[in-house]
């Protein structure tokens, strides 16, 4: 299983928290998300055939990009 942690700067509500968890959470593969207004934190968990390239896309789609 795979885990990241980055930082969407993005996030402003507990609306955005709630659209990153159930949008990645609907990707085949993914096992956990996790996202903190006060700190734009997100955890997501996953294992094939999700990829961080597929959730990175997805969170630029719904336009919660990840900092670089």
């Amino acid at each position: 299983m795979a885990t990241k942690t980055f930082i969407a700067p993005d996030i402003s509500c507990k609306h955005c928290t709630h659209t990153i968890k159930m949008e990645l959470g609907d990707l085949s593969g993914v096992q956990k998300v996790e996202a903190d207004v006060d700190s734009k934190q997100v955890t997501v968990e996953w294992d094939a055939p999700a990829t961080w390239d597929e959730i990175k896309s997805l969170l630029v789609e719904i336009g919660y990009p990840p900092a670089e």
